[in-house]
């Protein structure tokens, strides 16, 4: 269950990483984001390209080595509990937000209940 919960995230930031690259005026556009400068473009690539393929490949690696499972999703629920806390605030604060926040907003409370779940399923001779 953990390794397919890693590689569920790993291929998720994957395909956010190709659609935010190739795409990132219809993607920015659909997140929220108006007349970025060069400045501006490049901040969006990096978080939306390069982080996320850190995270992609983050993942991919805890899907193939069972010995960091606990560290992984021990991180993942540190990663979601604060993105999932930030992302509800902020729908919250500026509502309405468009259709992709909030879809973007539930593939999120997604991947923290799976984090629980897979918290849940891990041996408990495992130390943290």
């Amino acid at each position: 269950m953990v390794k397919i919960y890693f590689w569920a995230n790993a291929l998720i930031y994957l395909f956010f990483v190709l659609w935010c690259s190739f795409r990132k005026e219809q993607t920015s556009l659909a997140s929220g984001y108006l007349n970025l400068d060069n400045s501006g473009w490049n901040e969006y690539l990096v978080i939306y390209g390069g982080l996320q393929l850190g995270l992609a490949g983050f993942f991919a690696y805890l899907a193939t080595h069972a010995e960091l499972h606990r560290v992984g999703v021990v991180f993942s629920l540190f990663i979601y509990i604060g993105i999932v806390a930030y992302r509800l605030i902020g729908i919250f604060k500026f509502w309405p937000v468009k259709h992709v926040t909030l879809g973007i907003a539930f593939m999120e409370t997604l991947l923290l209940l799976g984090a629980i779940a897979a918290y849940l399923t891990l041996e408990k001779g495992n130390a943290l």
